[in-house]
């Protein structure tokens, strides 16, 4: 069971990835067209249930993971200090950008201009925390590409 949600959480990151870089190129794209589309609401919407879905499943790994321990010495260990505060951290950081980000635009800006210049700064800044804080396999953290 907990090599199968090691598994959603590694898999889903990708869906995750892919679907900000969609709505940040529809967001540049659709500036100048006067227009705020169902399309740009749910790519922007979809975006956000799948980082909040990957976010569940990083708490259930957080809490059962043999990669998180809560000892003396931890942050004097990368593996151990990345995996307990920086990835965690910076993850939550990311989601709460994207969800702000998303919720002034929708409900608070008027000019569709701005609500897609918002969607594309928040998401963008959120997609380079979470590319930063991603357990790449080449920053040796004991994490692989799946």
């Amino acid at each position: 069971m907990y090599n199968g949600i090691v598994h959603a959480h590694s898999g889903l990151r990708w869906v995750v990835l892919i679907l900000l870089i969609v709505a940040i190129v529809n967001a540049a794209k659709s500036q100048n067209s006067g227009k705020y589309l169902k399309k740009d609401k749910m790519i922007n919407l979809f975006t956000m249930i799948f980082l909040h879905i990957q976010l569940l499943i990083g708490f259930g790994l957080y809490f059962t993971s043999d990669k998180v321990k809560f000892v003396s010495g931890m942050m004097g260990d990368t593996m151990l200090r990345f995996f307990v505060v920086e990835h965690i951290f910076g993850m939550l950081v990311a989601i709460i950008l994207v969800t702000i980000g998303r919720s002034k635009a929708e409900k608070k800006l008027v000019g569709t201009r701005d609500k897609h210049r918002k969607i594309m700064k928040t998401y963008l800044f959120a997609l380079i925390i979470i590319l930063a804080t991603i357990p790449w396999p080449f920053r040796e953290l004991g994490a692989g590409w799946m």
